[in-house]
């Protein structure tokens, strides 16, 4: 008899599946992030990359990286087509270009029936998002997005903590990222912090598309509740750049669930403060990314209890298959990323073997979840040009 702990134990691999990556060259801090992290799953080797669009570096990049030269490519058009006709080709391609080539590069490679994993924000406009939402459909491809504080053990013990009805019935979310970065000049910041200021390459906002998307994300994902709508006010708290670095948001859940989001990259002395606090009629939950192996519960008029990243001790089935040390040996966000590659692998070997997987066995960030992040940034930006009026969120 097959239990729910059974349908939460992943296959074994069959082999490992080849990765291509677009961006992620010299200079560049998350194409590097996603190799590792694809390497750590022990489930994909990185065998092909267009890692910049300026030769030179492009070719540098891959000698670094260890790629064959024949697969070491100038333009990522070119890798689509060359890859797809070798009996060796890459299994999926990862996108770790800035906002605006998200789309084109995806359609490059879905047109020659290669999976894809995204960089979040998913494109910058809804109407791109929605394009890859059809395409996906269409072709039954894999589209991951990459939220990967999604992928920590104790997030995902979270989630199962709210979906088993511990919290009782939700009653509100709160998200916020803190970060300083920002509070250096853009010009001064280095060519990744000058483009994230650009309109023309992020879309219309600054810091709600590169970290307000992971609350969004976050805080929908643990809950299980869909954000519905949000009343937004938008700050440029750090020197003076084109977009806000700093956001304030009312927000509301499914089921009318009222909620914050705060979020800045211009708060002295903080670096990647992403906390997320869930509160139920019987208990509420606290999460902190720069503490990751812990998860706060709190009963209503009970002692607090604090979990631990490990195997048993009340840690979940859909959290223990991404605890890969014992407790007291800290897991990081390499670990999360490694255990996000892991779970695109188990779905694009099963799409590509004709398999289906047991309902519920895979979490990972869809396509779908990519165009409501995007879908997000556009009602926030819209409220906040509005005044601070509440606007809707969906792909409706």
């Amino acid at each position: 008899m097959t239990t729910s702990d059974d349908k939460a134990v992943f296959p074994l691999p069959e082999r490992r599946l080849r990765l291509g990556i677009v961006g992620g060259g010299r200079g560049s801090f998350i194409g590097k992030v996603h190799a590792r992290g694809a390497r750590l799953s022990n489930r994909w080797d990185v065998v092909a990359g267009a890692l910049s669009s300026r030769p030179d570096v492009a070719r540098a990049s891959g000698r670094e990286w260890l790629l064959a030269e024949d697969r070491t490519y100038t333009d990522y058009r070119e890798m689509a087509e060359r890859e797809a006709a070798r009996p060796d080709g890459i299994d999926a391609v990862a996108i770790t270009t800035p906002n605006n080539s998200h789309h084109a590069i995806a359609c490059a490679f879905m047109d020659k029936g290669i999976d894809v994993i995204s960089d979040k924000p998913l494109t910058t406009t809804l109407a791109d998002a929605l394009d890859l939402v059809r395409r996906q459909k269409e072709t039954g491809l894999v589209f991951g997005v990459t939220y990967a504080y999604a992928a920590y053990a104790m997030v995902r013990q979270a989630r199962e903590m709210v979906r088993k009805g511990l919290l009782g019935k939700l009653r509100q979310i709160h998200v916020e990222y803190f970060q300083e970065w920002a509070l250096t000049p853009p010009a001064a910041a280095g060519a990744g912090a000058q483009w994230r200021v650009d309109p023309a390459i992020v879309g219309p906002t600054f810091t709600t598309g590169d970290i307000g998307t992971h609350c969004h994300h976050l805080g929908a994902f643990v809950c299980g509740r869909p954000l519905t709508q949000v009343r937004a006010e938008f700050h440029t708290l750090g020197p003076p750049k084109p977009l806000e670095d700093t956001a304030f948001m009312h927000v509301r859940y499914e089921g009318d669930i009222p909620g914050t989001i705060m979020i800045s990259q211009a708060a002295a002395g903080t670096h990647c403060g992403i906390r997320l606090r869930v509160f139920g009629e019987k208990a509420g939950l606290e999460w902190y990314q720069e503490e990751p192996e812990i998860l706060h519960f709190r009963p209503f008029g009970e002692p607090a209890r604090i979990l631990t990243r490990g195997e048993g001790a009340g840690i979940g089935a859909h959290a223990a298959r991404f605890v890969h040390m014992p407790r007291g040996h800290p897991e990081a966000l390499s670990d999360a990323w490694g255990n996000l590659y892991e779970e695109f692998a188990i779905a694009i070997e099963a799409r590509r073997a004709g398999r289906t997987l047991p309902e519920g066995l895979l979490e990972y960030p869809t396509v779908l979840d990519g165009a409501l992040g995007v879908s997000f940034i556009e009602a926030a930006a819209a409220s906040n040009d509005a005044g601070g009026a509440w606007m809707g969120c969906s792909l409706d």
